[in-house]
């Protein structure tokens, strides 16, 4: 191969890098070869120094880095809809958990975890964080996909599909860890539920495990005022304080929700580089709180973006997301320069690597890094006239507006046409789920 053959030329109306440049490139072209990125240059030069076996011209688009759902639950898309309107544990203990206990298993597994994996292409995300039961499972879909994910085994107190107790957990963690460790688009963690789920010895054990297999750690963490009331009336302290004690926090760690937090244990998370994973649309659906963003930026924290589970948000939208995150750091810090469209554009992508240990490989466009990206057509009428495109995308576009997804240089969606994944399948798959659940849930046992 000579130094100026590529496999791929995406030209672009705009171009996006996130990194080192925060702003947006007129007319330039993304090279790529072997799946990475090798040159980002203007378009007109591109032509004269690049030879590429294809070429993919986009003058209406805002190209940018693949998004990164840094925390959902992608098989719970198969719940999406079943109980809604209700505040958390009303959620979780009288509706969710009960029906995982009753449909959870390998099959609604992989089947959620395709759906949630078209939807998540078709709306521009390329990897995503996942806290989920059977990550063997989802991890097959996810190669059957081409998308990227980190996939965190639940570890519990209690029994649940997947295992009796926390042993059972950790031990299936680490064989999925060693089963996939040699394959670049999976990265495989430790998932504690959240404190008020995990007693104190089975975290001690994460926490060697996790640094002995040099492994990512996720856990929901101060998601409402009642989870820290519960705490300190059961044990005396904030869930953080344990978790400080025990030596959790570290940047190994990432603390989704983070609802409720006292300036001394904002400057804990810094002084420990503990990520944060804010889930704006989750915590609002379920009245959760609001996550203190602009002041976690302020101190220095990588802020990433999550959805949360369909079940409770109810999509894997990161674009809507996006938009959300900016709007609502503004209502609740009163600052309307609190968290601009460039910074939002930043947590749902760069941030959101490096809270999963991304950040060498995706998260920006530069030179050196894999070529997860996606193409966002600005034209339409409802995102005209453009004067900033990175704006436009946060503030007015859609996720219906994304029409092309790469990932390592891989095709997976052109033209809003998924190249990996039956769509016809996954919907007739979907009802057939749905059928089953509702039929399950009214029949005359389950009638109040």
């Amino acid at each position: 191969m000579t130094d100026n053959r590529a496999d791929l030329i995406v030209q672009a109306r705009w171009v996006a890098p996130v990194a080192p440049d925060s702003g947006a490139l007129a007319d330039h072209a993304l090279v790529v070869r072997d799946g990475a990125i090798v040159d980002l240059l203007p378009s007109a030069l591109a032509a004269r120094k690049w030879v590429a076996d294809d070429t993919v011209t986009l003058d209406r688009h805002l190209l940018i880095p693949g998004l990164v759902n840094a925390h959902t639950h992608a098989a719970m898309n198969l719940f999406r809809g079943l109980a809604d309107d209700l505040p958390l544990m009303t959620w979780l203990e009288r509706h969710i958990w009960p029906a995982e206990g009753r449909w959870i298993g390998e099959p609604f597994v992989r089947d959620g975890t395709r759906l949630a994996a078209a939807e998540m292409i078709r709306s521009g995300t390329t990897c995503f964080g996942d806290m989920y039961f059977f990550p063997e499972t989802a991890a097959r879909v996810v190669m059957e996909a081409g998308l990227r994910a980190a996939l965190f085994a639940p570890i519990l107190d209690f029994p649940t599909p997947m295992g009796e107790g926390p042993e059972d957990y950790l031990r299936l963690t680490t064989q999925a860890a060693d089963a996939w460790r040699h394959e670049p688009r999976i990265t495989i963690g430790f998932g504690p539920h959240a404190p008020y789920t995990v007693s104190d010895g089975p975290l001690r054990q994460v926490l060697t495990l996790a640094e002995e297999l040099d492994a990512p750690v996720m856990m929901h963490v101060h998601e409402t005022a009642g989870e820290i009331h519960s705490a300190v009336e059961a044990n005396g302290e904030r869930p953080l304080a344990r978790l400080k004690q025990l030596g959790l926090l570290s940047p190994r760690l990432m603390a989704v929700h983070m609802t409720q937090l006292l300036d001394e244990e904002i400057q804990w998370v810094a002084d420990t580089g503990t990520q944060v994973v804010h889930c704006p649309e989750s915590n609002l659906k379920l009245a959760s709180g609001f996550c203190p963003v602009q002041r976690l930026l302020d101190a220095g924290i990588n802020v990433a973006l999550g959805t949360d589970g369909a079940a409770s948000n109810n999509d894997l939208d990161m674009i809507g997301e996006t938009r959300t995150a900016a709007l609502l750091a503004k209502g609740v810090s009163q600052r309307a320069d609190a968290v601009s469209a460039s910074q939002a554009l930043r947590m749902a992508t760069l941030n959101g690597a490096r809270a999963l240990g991304l950040e060498n490989r995706v998260g920006s466009l530069e030179i050196g890094k894999q070529a997860d990206m996606v193409a966002v057509d600005l034209g339409a009428l409802e995102t005209q006239p453009v004067y900033d495109p990175v704006a436009q995308l946060v503030y007015a576009a859609t996720r219906d507006q994304v029409t092309h997804s790469w990932v390592a240089g891989r095709c997976l969606m052109e033209e809003r046409r998924l190249t990996t994944l039956n769509t016809a399948l996954i919907a007739k798959t979907a009802g057939e789920w749905r059928d089953k659940i509702a039929r399950a849930d009214h029949s005359p046992e389950n009638e109040q």
